[in-house]
């Protein structure tokens, strides 16, 4: 498409009466833009908050002597001139508050979190979609703040491509990238009428409450630090003789004996190599020391000192709920050893595993990395394996002392059989393909590792221990994925392990809840729930997930949720609806439910019921529709959400 010379806005000065007025009668259509403009990675909390905060400071500064006259106007420039006046503001600061902050720019107002409105105590977000409205989501997150501006004024606005143009330029935009911005819309399917779907209406909304036990743990700090500031004012006005700075207070840290001896190489605690075998425990306890650098002390005491007081350049990372202080007594040395050009130590304080490395050509601290994982509880295969070094594509594990193979399996082919993945002396594995930072999902490859007992799967997810796949129903012990059926359900499910990366994820459990028949011959469809479970107990994520038989297919998100005890031990039912089209064009809304399920039901939009836990009932596109069920029992139960 050419671009063709912009024109300046028709509209002359906007007076603030005229410009509220438009406000307020249009507040939901400029909101939603604003929350369509605004870049997903915001989180869906924020975006909202963010969305109303720039359509209310979205008036002009001043009142002028009287409304603006507009000039001559094309057709497609019929519009209100206090309501496009508003509009462009809006666009304007969301675009702005898509931009990345800059080190050496002034920071904008619109890239900060908003001052009004302010929630305390809740997260607030539209309410869920189905499958389409989610991939809408997804494919616009990939475009550019203008190409997401040219998809919004295109489907709800119905401008045309001179006049979406015009109103970027107007917005900040340059003539360049605006129609660069076009270009990149054009790349994503006009499924305009999703745009008017409550998965994108910022003002209505669903309450959800923060993270309580943390909340908690933030009052009582403040209480303790107040009291803290309180007893320390008292000391320091006390006068002659009182407290002074040397009375009860134990040495500097540098010059107390314990905090001395947690940094000595000297005491570290090293397992011998054969101890595990008799044990009555079988976790990170009871590893031996290996590596070939063991008996540096130099290097030893260069990564205690780096534990205890990490210096400026010294890269951390901690699993969330993971605490980063020093060690609070002698720790248990794991491993220390060259990998990768790097000199690596692994240690082990009962709560935490620890990793430190350097380069191995230097032996300073510059370029040092500190890596935190939260570990309590481990068992013998929460323990079976800790990552020793990781590279851009890479990763190398050292594994448990009773970890008799390894292997590498590929989840997104079941069917292929794993390869073998050699060891060094020391338990130290060849590098393999981590999909920990990968963008695509074309492959996911997992740690098959066999003890006495067994055969497991852990995969990366970009932290210090991997994480342990399971499938199975929760109500019984769901099994390690190594099995036909697992890898079948996990073939499914793979790609969406990339939404808990980082997240402290101790375990995933995926299980293929139901297998429903679809309308007009489409084949049998199946219902998967993942639930990942976190080393800290708290912040656990649920996903219903709802695949169409084809060959390789993955299945798509139906609903999800966080700290939800459905598809759990506690909770082991699980119900989920999509709306699904079929290949005449006719739309229906799909659901099913676990075993427990007698009957379900869906109200709104859509009205239908059916005894049994599958329902499919004829419906328009973008229909919504809420989904209900009936226990066995009798008790009536929601649907995911």
């Amino acid at each position: 498409m050419s671009t063709q010379e912009l024109a300046p806005s028709p509209l002359g000065p906007v007076d603030v009466e005229q410009a509220e007025a438009a406000l307020v009668e249009h507040y939901p259509r400029l909101v939603r833009i604003a929350y369509l403009v605004l870049p997903p990675s915001l989180g869906r909390n924020r975006r909202v908050l963010t969305a109303h905060a720039l359509v209310q400071r979205s008036l002009p500064r001043r009142r002028t002597s009287g409304a603006g006259i507009p000039g001559t106007r094309r057709a497609e420039d019929a519009v209100d001139p206090g309501y496009a006046y508003v509009r462009g503001e809006v666009l304007r600061q969301a675009l702005i508050a898509g931009l990345p902050l800059r080190r050496r720019a002034l920071p904008r107002r619109a890239q900060f979190p908003p001052l009004l409105p302010h929630v305390w105590g809740l997260r607030l977000f539209p309410r869920a979609g189905g499958a389409d409205e989610l991939a809408l989501d997804q494919r616009l997150s990939a475009l550019s703040g203008p190409a997401r501006a040219v998809y919004v004024l295109r489907g709800l606005e119905r401008q045309g491509d001179g006049e979406v143009l015009r109103v970027l330029v107007a917005a900040g935009v340059p003539e360049e990238d605006a129609g660069t911005a076009l270009e990149e819309a054009d790349g994503v399917e006009a499924l305009y009428a999703l745009l008017d779907s409550p998965e994108f209406d910022p003002c209505s909304l669903q309450a959800r409450p923060t993270d309580l036990m943390r909340r908690r743990q933030h009052g009582k700090a403040a209480l303790a630090a107040a009291a803290a500031v309180v007893v320390c004012g008292t000391l320091l006005g006390l006068p002659g003789d009182g407290w002074g700075r040397n009375g009860a207070a134990a040495p500097s840290y540098a010059r107390n004996p314990a905090a001395e001896a947690a940094l000595d190489p000297g005491t570290l605690r090293r397992v011998p190599a054969g101890f595990w075998q008799s044990s009555a425990r079988t976790d990170f306890s009871v590893w031996p020391a290996r590596g070939a650098l063991t008996g540096d002390r130099a290097l030893l005491r260069r990564a205690l000192a780096v534990w205890a007081r990490p210096g400026g350049s010294v890269r951390s990372s901690a699993t969330p709920g993971t605490p980063v202080g020093p060690p609070m007594g002698p720790s248990q040395l794991l491993y220390a050893g060259e990998v990768d050009g790097s000199r690596v130590v692994l240690f082990h304080d009962g709560l935490r595993a620890v990793r430190y490395a350097e380069p191995a050509a230097g032996t300073g601290t510059g370029g040092a990395a500190l890596d935190f994982a939260r570990t309590d509880g481990a068992d013998a295969v929460g323990s079976a394996a800790l990552v020793v070094s990781r590279s851009t594509a890479n990763v190398r594990y050292l594994t448990a002392p009773w970890v008799r193979e390894t292997a590498v399996r590929d989840l997104l082919a079941p069917t292929k059989e794993p390869w073998r993945l050699e060891r060094d002396a020391h338990g130290v594995t060849s590098a393999m393909l981590s999909p920990a930072q990968a963008r695509g999902c074309s492959v996911w490859n997992t740690l098959q590792v066999r003890d006495a007992t067994g055969v497991r799967l852990l995969t990366d997810l970009g932290e210090l221990v991997p994480a342990r796949l399971t499938s199975g129903p929760p109500a019984a012990a769901p099994v390690d994925g190594a099995g036909t059926a697992a890898r079948t359900a996990w073939a499914r499910a793979a790609c969406q392990l990339a939404t808990v990366r980082s997240h402290g994820v101790r375990a995933v459990n995926a299980w293929q809840f139901a297998a429903q028949r679809l309308p007009e011959g489409g084949g049998r469809a199946a219902w998967l729930c993942t639930r990942a479970e976190t080393w800290r107990g708290t912040g656990s994520r649920v996903l219903a997930q709802f695949a169409v038989p084809a060959p390789g297919g993955t299945a798509a998100v139906a609903a999800k949720a966080e700290e939800s005890p459905a598809c759990g031990a506690r909770e082991p039912r699980v119900l989920s609806g999509v709306l699904w089209q079929a290949k005449s064009g006719q739309w229906y809304v799909l659901a099913a439910g676990s075993e427990e399920f007698a009957s379900l039901r869906t109200t709104g939009g859509v009205k239908g019921e059916a005894e049994g836990r599958f329902l499919a009932v004829k419906a328009q596109a973008g229909t919504r529709a809420d989904l209900n069920g009936t226990l066995e029992d009798g008790t009536r139960v929601g649907a995911l959400r």
